[in-house]
């Protein structure tokens, strides 16, 4: 199991570090999308590319910060029912959900959206858009996203068999949204009240 949690924490790193960078372009977003309505408003002057480099940032945060946002455990969890399972039961569940859905999911995408950039490289895609930009590196985000969101699947897989067999610690975190605990604790204060 010890050379299966360095691999895990390996990936932990790398979808770190890919996370620390993300951060960035979201202030490069935010300041190419400004700066080009400041210029269209102030001086009557456009910019399709930059327009378009604004939506292949906000594709790369969303895309390449799927990993990341696993790794946080960010991602939406159905709070009113793990809430409700033992920490055991809990890692079941996301087992059997990263092998039978998340998993599956990524190597699906993963191939289907690889002959897609192939074509745009070799054809020389571009945008249809006046000024626009090629197209392949905002193709090329969706396998790469993916393919960090797989392995940080197998690095939150490798964390909860740890678990289960005693040799890692509980990566599900204990706090609960406190408006799901409410939703769930409101028919208990009513049976009792009743």
């Amino acid at each position: 199991m010890k050379p299966l949690l360095a691999l895990s924490r390996l990936i932990d790193t790398v979808n770190r570090w890919v996370g620390a960078i993300i951060i960035w372009f979201v202030l490069a977003a935010v300041l190419i999308s400004a700066g080009n309505a400041v210029m269209r408003k102030a001086f009557n002057i456009g910019s399709n590319a930059y327009l378009e480099l604004q939506w292949y940032l906000f594709a790369a945060v969303f895309l390449l910060g799927a990993g990341y946002t696993f790794l946080r455990n960010a991602h939406v969890r159905i709070d009113f029912i793990s809430t409700r399972l033992s920490p055991r039961a809990r890692n079941w569940v996301d087992i059997l959900g990263i092998v039978v859905f998340l998993m599956p999911l990524c190597l699906i995408l993963i191939t289907l959206s690889w002959p897609l950039i192939v074509n745009a490289w070799v054809s020389g895609e571009m945008s249809q858009n006046a000024g626009g930009l090629v197209r392949w590196p905002v193709y090329f985000l969706l396998p790469a996203g993916m393919a960090l969101l797989l392995a940080q699947s197998l690095s939150e897989l490798i964390k909860r068999v740890a678990f289960l067999r005693g040799t890692g610690q509980d990566s599900i975190p204990e706090e609960h949204d406190p408006v799901a605990a409410a939703l769930i604790a409101q028919p208990a204060r009513d049976e009792r009240r009743g």
